[in-house]
């Protein structure tokens, strides 16, 4: 491709919803690829790609503890909620000629190589898509929270969180019409307005090391690459708005 990448190295959120295409569950195979076509896109830009997937076109852990399951035990069902994804993911990207790696927090060898991060790092360097699975391995932490952290840990530029509106509204868009849309916006902001963008924990992680969040519509057609290649889309999170 001829664009320029703005970034040499990024963390994709995606969450497990993104997969569902217009079904209510699971994964949708026409959705997948779509989504594999337009990573295959970003890695042949020559960006060193990492990706974080979510659970929750398959299971969420906070709704089933919030009708009395247990929240740890919840959790992990969640966590291996990613892991399937993560799966269909890296074969979806695999099948595109995209060569990928599957690492999780909670070890299970026949599948997946465990996170261990200098063979992370040396993954994305050797140009493997690398997608981190069952979030930190660590009940009551979301995928925003392994997102960041993950992030942090192989040195990404920024986090792409991909989503199913523009970017970050004053409001919920589907409930309030008058909401209107940030094109820049400081991670205190985000906090102190309780805009639902990451959890807090996430974003402040994101703050104390300056780590740029891009919030973007996933659903529009190339809209990945025009983020990297520093087109103005979505929303910036950064220090200062």
């Amino acid at each position: 491709m001829s664009a320029t990448a703005f970034y040499k190295r990024i963390l994709l959120k995606i969450s497990g919803e993104a997969l569902m295409g217009d079904q209510g569950f699971g994964i949708d195979p026409e959705t997948i690829t779509r989504i594999a076509l337009e990573i295959k896109d970003l890695h042949s830009l020559g960006v060193e790609t990492a990706i974080v997937v979510g659970g929750g076109n398959i299971f969420r852990g906070v709704a089933l503890s919030a009708k009395g399951m247990d929240r740890a035990s919840a959790d992990y069902m969640g966590m291996l909620a990613t892991v399937i994804n993560a799966l269909a993911l890296q074969d979806a990207l695999e099948t595109q000629g995209v060569f990928t790696r599957v690492m999780t927090a909670i070890e299970m060898h026949e599948i997946a190589e465990p996170f261990i991060r200098r063979r992370a790092i040396r993954h994305v360097e050797k140009g493997r898509v690398v997608i981190f699975a069952a979030g930190t391995g660590n009940p009551y932490f979301t995928t925003d929270s392994a997102a960041a952290l993950r992030a942090l840990e192989i040195k990404a530029d920024a986090i792409l969180k991909a989503t199913k509106v523009d970017g970050i509204y004053t409001a919920d868009p589907t409930k309030d019409r008058t909401a209107t849309m940030f094109d820049r916006i400081s991670y205190l902001d985000v906090i102190q307005r309780d805009l639902k963008v990451m959890d807090t924990s996430a974003i402040s992680l994101c703050r104390d090391r300056n780590l740029p969040i891009h919030v973007f519509n996933l659903y529009i057609p190339g809209n990945i690459v025009r983020v990297v290649c520093g087109e103005k889309v979505g929303t910036v999170v950064t220090n200062e708005p």
